[in-house]
């Protein structure tokens, strides 16, 4: 299952070169714009207004023959494709998973896993780190008095 890298941003809705867990392991991961249901000879985007794109539209538009479609029930029918380096194993493989962010380590991240040790790993939003586990010292201390 050999992934299409997209030769162009315009053909992406999300694109992102990240880093994972103590720049030990990276991913690149994409969202490909979705051909429209209707004519299937463009693809779906957000509406354009005065030569610019609307950055904060709640509706994808076909700029072929303007079907609309409601952005939830359109960003839920898209999948991201992600290439990685796993940080644990150094594992370098693909994997591809629903574009919706899902509660990872306390923060919301696209989850995916790793298909050599299985870990799951995050992509999360620029500048958000997962959280930290309390550290089992701070238990063993509690313990003692």
């Amino acid at each position: 299952m050999a992934l299409k890298f997209p030769n162009s941003m315009d053909d992406c809705i999300y694109f992102t070169n990240r880093t994972l867990e103590n720049n030990t392991g990276k991913a690149i991961a994409w969202v490909y714009r979705k051909p429209c249901p209707k004519c299937k000879k463009t693809t779906m985007g957000k509406p354009v207004v005065k030569g610019k794109v609307k950055m904060r539209a709640e509706e994808y538009v076909c700029s072929g023959c303007g079907f609309t479609e409601q952005k939830i029930e359109h960003e839920e029918s898209l999948n991201v494709e992600i290439q990685y380096t796993c940080p644990k194993r150094g594992n370098s493989d693909e994997a591809t998973t629903q574009y919706k962010r899902k509660s990872w380590q306390g923060v919301p991240a696209y989850v995916f896993e790793c298909s050599k040790c299985h870990e799951k790993l995050g992509l999360t939003k620029k500048m958000k780190a997962a959280k930290k586990k309390k550290v089992a010292d701070e238990d063993a201390e509690s313990d003692e008095a």
